[in-house]
């Protein structure tokens, strides 16, 4: 174990950007530990090499490198397997009015951890799309890109979700009510949209978003 905040924050901002894991609550989730142990980790100043060995298993990464930043990133041989390409199209969710770009046109590939996106859900039916408008601002802003695994298509309160409507692609959180949906905007200026009666044929789920990626200007 090795000891000292310093080194925590420092196994903790090199486990985030190798992993693809963004939050502590995240990472709690994939060690399989309750929250509350990274917490009290984080207090104490304290990295347990069981941590670092899990991630580099799952990840295909150096444990050696997670915990004090020496050595190779990844472990020899096992980088390749352990790189998962995600297709980007031309298609654009938007958290606004909707849009009508809705091409399946593959423009671009990005490649994430494959223990990370095999943790999140089914990486062979995942698909990164662009934002377009200001409906999920602060969470999502215009331009963000998000991974979302289209087998996921369950409403689970709190999650967002990629969506058609009739010939629009949107971004929404979705809230069951009583014989109706509510389409939800992040962004207080935009008020929820209600889907009801035969007008709830008109929408498909396309999946939902784990994650996003922002370019700063």
């Amino acid at each position: 174990m090795i000891t000292n905040h310093t080194a925590f924050t420092s196994f903790l901002q090199r486990a985030f950007a190798a992993t693809g894991i963004q939050t502590q609550i995240e990472l709690a989730s994939v060690l399989g530990i309750n929250r509350a142990g990274i917490s009290m980790a984080k207090k104490k100043g304290s990295v347990p090499e069981k941590w670092a060995l899990q991630l580099a298993d799952i990840y295909g990464l150096n444990a050696r490198w997670l915990l004090t930043g020496r050595g190779e990133r990844t472990a020899r041989g096992m980088h390749q397997e352990n790189i998962f390409p995600v297709p980007k199209v031309s298609a654009l969710l938007c958290a606004g009015a909707g849009s009508f770009e809705t091409s399946a046109a593959v423009k671009d590939t990005m490649f994430f951890p494959g223990g990370w996106i095999k943790h999140k859900g089914n990486p062979e039916k995942m698909v990164l799309m662009d934002i377009l408008g200001d409906s999920m601002e602060p969470e999502l802003r215009e331009g963000d890109t998000v991974l979302i695994d289209q087998d996921q298509q369950t409403i689970v309160p709190g999650a967002i979700y990629a969506l058609a409507v009739q010939d629009t692609l949107l971004i929404k959180r979705i809230e069951r009510h009583p014989d109706k949906l509510a389409l939800v905007s992040a962004n207080p200026n935009y008020t929820p949209i209600f889907l009801q009666g035969d007008e709830l044929e008109t929408m498909r789920i396309l999946g939902r978003v784990l994650w996003s990626s922002r370019e700063y200007r």
